[in-house]
């Protein structure tokens, strides 16, 4: 599904026009982001957390020039369903 399919849901299911749900969905998607950027999680109740994981250092390989690097510890943002969201899709078969 993408961001297109998703403002026409919504349009279909709550009869606002198409340019305030795609406003609507940008507001949303760049409130989350710069809620991450600035290493606060966002908690939507019965649908999940958007949250920041850190990845501790580690060391890697090049294996073409034979070569270890490190690589840093750096975050990731992660998205982390909640419980009855993870139910719901395990009932669909």
């Amino acid at each position: 599904m993408t961001k297109a399919d998703i403002v026409n849901e919504i349009t279909k299911k709550t009869g606002i026009d198409k340019v305030t749900a795609l406003n609507t969905i940008e507001a949303f998607m760049d409130v989350v982001k710069n809620s991450l950027v600035n290493d606060e999680n966002v908690y939507l109740r019965g649908f999940g957390s958007f949250i920041v994981k850190k990845r501790a250092q580690k060391t890697a390989r090049n294996i073409s020039k034979n070569t270890t690097i490190i690589i840093p510890e750096h975050n990731i943002p992660a998205f982390k369903p909640s419980k009855t969201f993870t139910e719901a899709v395990k009932k669909i078969k």
